[in-house]
Order: C-alpha cells, then sequence, then structure tokens
C-alpha cells in the first residue's frame, strides 16, 4: 500500500471548505445585525446535519464563537463553521 493511500484512509473526515474575505465579512454583517435587532436566526453549519436555529446571545471574538440561545439552551456555533444565515420566517 502506498503512503497516499494510507493517509487518505486515515483522513476519512472531509475538511471544511475554505471561503473567501468577502463571503466571510457578509456573513458576520448579517449575523451582527441578526444580533443587534435580536432577530430569530436559522444556520446552516458545516458539519452539522439539522440547522440550529434561535436568537444570537453573544459573539466571542476571543474564542470565535457565536452563541445560540433557544428555550433557555445555548449552542456555541465557531463562525467559520457557519455557511448560512436566514430568517426562519422565510
Amino acid at each position: 500500500m502506498s503512503k497516499l493511500a494510507k493517509t487518505v484512509g486515515k483522513n476519512a473526515i472531509p475538511k471544511r471548505p475554505t471561503r473567501d474575505e468577502f463571503e466571510l465579512e457578509e456573513l458576520g454583517e448579517k449575523l451582527v445585525e441578526a444580533h443587534q435587532e435580536k432577530q430569530e436566526v436559522l444556520l446552516t453549519v458545516w458539519g452539522l446535519t439539522e440547522q440550529v436555529r434561535g436568537r444570537i446571545t453573544n459573539m466571542d471574538p476571543r474564542s470565535r464563537t457565536v452563541h445560540i440561545s433557544r428555550y433557555g439552551d445555548v449552542t456555541k456555533v465557531p463562525f467559520l463553521d457557519i455557511w448560512k444565515v436566514d430568517n426562519p420566517g422565510n
């Protein structure tokens, strides 16, 4: 077995695709607006089969996570794992 085949087999988990600076800036603006307006959001998150729904309670620049609260439960989502921000009414 070649070294390449061994390496590919070990890395079965796909890497998160990269996005350009413009896409990340646009995503950040949507998150900040939803946080300021206290709007409920529906996030599509890389690696999760279900979307995350709730209100943004905190955006932690140190850990680069977005805290989403719904029914008293808080989910911390890494900013770079967020692919899409939607309004649940749409």
